[in-house]
């Protein structure tokens, strides 16, 4: 792999994270609850920390010991609701950062198995799976949620 097409697909993660992030902050500007612009900044932390870690490769490269399993839930796959229509109630942003997070695994995921550069197909690896205990982590918040007799 040429150093540049590994630099390529960083700007691209970081895009995507960059557009995560606005997301984040559009839900804030229609959260009518402290508690869910709370909820949402979090969440636009965990964002920007993921641009950190992207960062991060540029330096070290990746490695597929570097790369973590995470166990899914599969709740989101479960869930049919279309995450555009939805209000922003806990449950329903809960869902659009499930979906959110399912889509760019899904990405990620479809793009490691079409490169054949054993180095570029790790690298989208690596980001599929920081997307997938992204997703865990809204599914493993809505598994609590719902277990509350919600």
């Amino acid at each position: 792999m040429q150093r540049k097409d590994f630099e390529e697909i960083l700007d691209f993660a970081i895009a995507r994270e960059r557009e995560a992030i606005k997301f984040y902050q559009n839900l804030q500007n229609q959260a009518q609850f402290q508690d869910q612009k709370e909820m949402l900044k979090e969440l636009e932390a965990m964002e920007q920390n993921h641009i950190t870690i992207i960062e991060k490769l540029r330096q070290t490269g990746v490695k597929d010991e570097d790369i973590h399993k995470t166990p899914n839930l599969k709740i989101s796959e479960y869930i049919t609701a279309d995450p555009e229509t939805l209000d922003l109630s806990y449950q329903n942003i809960l869902i659009k950062g499930m979906k959110r997070e399912e889509t760019s695994f899904l990405l990620y995921s479809e793009m490691s198995v079409k490169f054949p550069d054993p180095e570029i197909s790790t690298l989208f690896r690596h980001l599929a799976a920081d997307e997938a205990q992204h997703k865990k982590y809204f599914e493993n918040l809505y598994d609590e949620w719902m277990r509350k007799g919600n």
